[in-house]
């Protein structure tokens, strides 16, 4: 077994995996893993840049998990950041800043890199299921973008496109500093339209009517589990390999847009820095079942962060 460490910093969130791994077996044996949301892609797509309280917010997560990796004496660590320090002008200050905490440069991966990630993390426990048909399509919702990928063992095709439940939420729903509550219905369809743009481009590349089962990654999926299921609080065992039919999907998601602040708040699952995007996140998902003619999707806990841990095992 290699201890491995595994940081994966989005849009949205930064995550911690350490894992014991024997890549002999298969086997990941979780000894850490835990979230923060930083909301580093905070108004990136209006200024190009990361704002200088996101890369605080970021830095003191890291500060957090070096003494995390410290702890358990994790032999490597990989840092991979996604979406908003790849597109950021000021992408430079954010590299200095988690190689003086974390002794690591992050590494500010291709779409497709990502997209390679998340199948391998997402799929590798689920390839000898015999109720799951193959090909896969792994969807991964993430804060600024999304990534498809078909494969059955292996990654057949993948595209990760600029449509994720910050980006869109940034885009569409904040006015004057200010996030609808709840979205107008022209706002709503304004978003929509954007996403559709996003699934034509996507399945230029992908095929995403060829896939048999749909598997669902990151927080806006997993939250909508939580949702489904009525859990009392967050339950990463009950949410992982769950399933949400098409019908409860398009529901919730619904109830979320024309939820208030308030009342998406009081949701006992919800991550109180999800409240206000994950209409946005529930909106992508529906979106993406209705144009592959999915009846179901397949929620799972396991996706980039360990796919980044499999790569370094």
């Amino acid at each position: 077994m290699t201890r491995v460490a595994a940081i994966d910093c989005g849009t949205n969130s930064i995550r911690l995996l350490v894992a014991d791994a024997n890549p002999e077996t298969g086997e990941l044996v979780d000894l850490d893993r835990r979230m923060v949301i930083v909301r580093l892609g905070q108004g990136v797509d209006r200024t190009g840049r990361l704002a200088p309280e996101a890369l605080q917010r970021t830095f003191a997560a890291c500060r957090e998990y070096a003494a995390v990796i410290k702890e358990y004496g994790a032999e490597r660590l990989r840092f991979v950041a996604t979406s908003a320090s790849r597109d950021a002008e000021n992408r430079d200050e954010f590299v200095r800043g988690v190689l003086d905490i974390l002794g690591v440069e992050p590494e500010v991966i291709s779409g497709d890199q990502e997209a390679e990630f998340s199948f391998t993390g997402a799929t590798r426990e689920l390839a000898g299921r015999d109720d799951l048909a193959k090909p896969f399509l792994v969807v991964d919702i993430g804060g600024g973008s999304t990534e498809f990928v078909v494969g059955d063992a292996h990654v057949r095709a993948a595209r990760s496109v600029d449509v994720g439940c910050v980006r869109m939420t940034e885009r569409h729903l904040v006015h004057e500093g200010h996030v609808s509550d709840p979205p107008t219905e022209a706002e709503t369809a304004s978003m929509r339209a954007d996403i559709e743009r996003a699934l034509d481009l996507a399945e230029e590349t992908v095929p995403l009517r060829e896939a048999r089962t749909l598997v669902g990654l990151a927080g806006s999926v997993t939250t909508l589990s939580a949702i489904h299921q009525d859990l009392p609080e967050y339950d990463s065992a009950a949410i992982h390999h769950s399933r949400i039919p098409y019908a409860r999907v398009r529901e919730i998601t619904e109830w979320l847009l024309r939820s208030t602040h308030a009342e998406r708040a009081a949701v006992p699952s919800m991550h109180p820095g999800r409240v206000d995007v994950i209409g946005a996140g529930a909106l992508v998902l529906q979106s993406i079942m209705e144009r592959v003619g999915a009846e179901e999707v397949v929620v799972s806990e396991h996706d980039i962060l360990d796919g980044i841990a499999w790569s370094v095992a």
